[in-house]
């Protein structure tokens, strides 16, 4: 893979001041927002506008998120070291990656093969080992593999899949955007009780890109 430009100190100053700016707390979270090289995982037209706070277009019609979103809907899982999470939604790989440093194994369901292999083969490239990206289809989410502590979905559901609360342990939290692909859509942190029963907490407005049942045909 070609080396991408590497921002300059300048610009990783002022990318970690607007997250804090906007009530990123978390230290280890902010801390994996600052290691990792978001340069690596935007198309090549737009490493220029890598640390800026949009969403910007990665192949197969999909989006990396802003980093912001990124940032807050990783400080919302409240990670621990140990944890295993499930994230629903690959894309680039930056997701991922982010998670990679906050819990001890990723599992991160993509359904389109393009989006596999190439965040696959950067994910290697900047040495993550603990991310295992499976093709497939997110809403079915990784069961042979559950329970997770963590899940995170990063596209939205017009309700919460089924499939993915089985999948969530005890005590386990997850975080997904929640809402019609032209309506508000919100974002959502349930939270699984010792009975099974949901606490359900509603959080920001945000638009995503729509959790598509099955995996694609092509791309």
């Amino acid at each position: 893979m070609a080396a991408a430009p590497a921002a300059d100190d300048v610009e990783r100053m002022e990318f970690q001041l607007a997250l804090r700016r906007r009530g990123i707390s978390d230290q280890a979270v902010l801390r994996a927002m600052d290691e990792v090289p978001r340069e690596y995982f935007v198309a090549p037209g737009f490493t220029e506008s890598a640390y800026a706070d949009q969403a910007l277009p990665i192949a197969c019609g999909q989006t990396i998120s802003q980093p912001f979103v990124v940032a807050y809907m990783t400080e919302k899982l409240d990670l621990e070291p140990q944890h295993r999470v499930l994230e629903i939604g690959t894309g680039s790989g930056y997701q991922a990656a982010i998670l990679a440093r906050l819990a001890r194994e990723v599992v991160s369901i993509e359904r389109y093969r393009t989006l596999v292999d190439t965040a696959r083969e950067r994910l290697k490239t900047l040495g993550y080992t603990n991310v295992v990206i499976r093709a497939g289809d997110g809403m079915a989410g990784a069961p042979d593999l559950a329970p997770f502590e963590r899940i995170l979905v990063t596209a939205a559901a017009e309700e919460v899949p089924e499939a993915l609360v089985a999948q969530l342990a005890e005590g386990g939290k997850m975080v997904l955007p929640v809402g019609p692909r032209h309506d508000a859509q919100y974002i959502v942190k349930l939270t699984k009780q010792p009975a099974g029963a949901l606490t359900r907490e509603e959080l920001i407005a945000v638009r995503f890109v729509p959790l598509l049942p099955g995996q694609a045909r092509e791309l």
